[in-house]
């Protein structure tokens, strides 16, 4: 019977161990000698291969819930670059949006001249502050900020 399985393993593509017989045939299988004996054998029905296991996916939706939560996010969760998942570019359009939003301000509430403005953006657009806070360090260090004018 061994030799029967190994036959209808090779042909079957699989292995051994997946190989079944129908228990009310095995006289059929002990006579069949020839590949194509066990080729018919199959044909009937008589001779099998087990199907595969299936995989649970529960602990994957398991998973997936707690991720729509916003939990298993960190670092090692991560997949892909650095910048896979906010951009360089998109980064540097808030950073530059934030610095230019603020200088803005400032220039509405009177606090800043024009040609200060001016430096200061043209500052902005090559990229000389890191952040929102380096550009208030460097107005203050540079004095660049003037006292609030009184409207007459």
């Amino acid at each position: 019977m061994l030799n029967k399985k190994k036959l209808a393993a090779k042909i079957l593509k699989t292995s051994m161990h997946k190989i079944k017989f129908a228990p009310d045939a095995l006289e059929d299988i002990q006579k069949a000698l020839t590949r194509s004996d066990i080729r018919g054998l199959i044909a009937i029905g008589k001779v099998w291969k087990d199907p595969a296991n299936e995989h649970s996916r529960a602990g994957a939706r398991k998973n997936a819930a707690q991720k729509k939560k916003g939990r298993r996010t960190n670092r090692g969760s991560k997949k892909g670059k650095k910048y896979s998942v906010v951009s360089r570019k998109t980064n540097w359009i808030n950073r530059v949006r934030t610095q230019r939003n603020f200088l803005q301000l400032l220039k509405e509430k009177g606090l800043i001249s024009t040609e200060n403005f001016r430096m200061i953006y043209l500052k902005i657009k090559g990229g000389f502050f890191r952040n929102k806070r380096h550009l208030k360090l460097y107005l203050n260090d540079y004095k660049l900020l003037q006292p609030k004018q009184e409207k007459q």
